[in-house]
């Protein structure tokens, strides 16, 4: 089987046997080493003492005062966050029922740690998988996308990378001149597909969005994974290329922009964003769906603002979704 997404933590976890992950003292370790968490070279005793502690056993109990004793505000409100998401992982007793107690219970996590927490999900969810095209775009749930547009067709790059590449040619334009910036970085296709493997934790890969079907299946293939996973109901999800008489009847905003063109197209306004990706989710027989919701589609909107930074919202599919209803 085929290793990806190092970067995720996937190998510091244990499945369960229900196949979700287990919260590890290795998996926490690995989060303490991040540098929202890593102290400065400034940092005071107290927070060097906290974290040397928590090293030392990552469950450790710590209490308010302790935090209250950090020098740094800044500090002191990473290590809140950090906390509150070690004592609802452990609470919840898996990685991912600690992912949705975060979600449906509104509490405040650093984005940063919600989206390796989603990477680490779909890790799992996606794990035996071998189409590129769904692992790639995949990676969209988790990592911010820089649009931009070749050929009239939308074209998704990891933002870091893009804003990396930026700086360079500012810095640099002679260099700049020789690398070929955006230009020269490689289009995800058949021929090239097997070189992502080696190189799914930089992110290097373009993904033509707007004119590779394929590529849009893929998107689908991953929220399927995700929503089957979490949800352990086996949806169906499909690209819509053009609906001019959708029903309505329920929606989910993929993006922040995604969920303004639902709500103005909701209550007959001409919305504004882009709307850069639609497609329909069905549930299956016996789905314990709201009742006015059965035999009917959840429609999935992918937004962007004018700048076609693309910022995608996976939370959104733990309380968003029609469910509730009786089985």
């Amino acid at each position: 089987m085929r290793e990806f997404w190092v970067a995720s933590g996937h190998h510091l976890t244990r499945r369960r046997a229900d196949g979700w992950l287990a919260v590890t003292p290795e998996l926490l370790t690995a989060w303490l080493a991040r540098p929202e968490l890593a102290p400065p070279e400034d940092a005071c005793a107290g927070e060097r003492a906290l974290h040397a502690r928590l090293l030392a056993d990552p469950f450790a109990p710590v209490t308010a005062a302790q935090i209250a004793a950090i020098a740094d505000p800044d500090g002191r409100e990473n290590w809140d966050l950090f906390l509150t998401l070690r004592d609802t992982l452990a609470r919840e007793g898996s990685v991912e029922g600690g992912y949705a107690a975060l979600i449906r219970q509104g509490i405040p996590t650093a984005p940063v740690l919600l989206d390796q927490l989603a990477q680490l999900i779909l890790r799992n969810a996606l794990d035996g998988v071998d189409d590129v095209q769904t692992l790639r775009a995949a990676e969209n749930l988790f990592r911010p996308q820089h649009g931009f547009l070749r050929d009239g067709n939308l074209h998704l790059v990891d933002l870091e990378l893009a804003q990396d590449i930026e700086t360079r040619q500012h810095h640099n334009p002679l260099g700049a001149m020789f690398d070929g910036g955006l230009e020269a970085l490689d289009v995800l296709g058949d021929h090239n597909a097997w070189t992502w493997w080696s190189r799914s934790d930089a992110h290097t890969m373009v993904q033509n969005f707007g004119g590779d079907p394929a590529a849009r299946l893929g998107l689908a293939r991953a929220i399927e994974a995700f929503v089957r996973h979490l949800h352990r109901i086996a949806v169906t999800v499909q690209p819509v290329s053009r609906e001019d008489h959708a029903d309505l009847g329920w929606f989910v905003g993929l993006t922040r922009e995604g969920t303004e063109i639902g709500n103005a197209l909701w209550n007959g306004r001409a919305p504004q964003g882009r709307l850069v990706g639609l497609f329909t989710l069905d549930f299956p027989p016996g789905a314990p769906v709201l009742s006015h919701m059965r035999d009917r589609p959840t429609w999935l909107m992918l937004g962007t603002g004018a700048d076609l930074t693309l910022r995608m919202k996976p939370q959104n599919l733990i309380g968003g979704l029609p469910l509730g209803g009786p089985t």
